[in-house]
């Protein structure tokens, strides 16, 4: 158990960001998941509509340091990527 008041405090910081983090991370797979079920319902305009708010919560994550950016931006090309396959396929 940590004595002084500073790792004290970089204690409860570190519980307090985390908790924090893996808010955004769950909030985050929920999106990708309403995603994926409208890919996988073959529903084209409604995995649109998600992919738009996907990317833009995937921006918000990595603009505050929960994700890298990098991460950010292979998932918005993999999303995009399965969305345009399903749409190639549709017409």
């Amino acid at each position: 158990m940590a004595h002084g008041i500073s790792s004290k405090k970089r204690i409860r910081q570190n519980l307090t960001r985390s908790t924090r983090n893996h808010a955004r991370k769950q909030r985050l797979k929920t999106e990708v998941r309403k995603f994926n079920t409208a890919i996988h319902d073959r529903k084209v305009d409604d995995a649109t509509a998600a992919l738009v708010s996907v990317t833009k919560l995937l921006d918000q994550t990595a603009a505050k340091g929960t994700i890298h950016r990098n991460v950010a931006s292979r998932r918005k090309s993999r999303l995009a990527k399965r969305l345009n396959k399903l749409g190639a396929a549709e017409s």
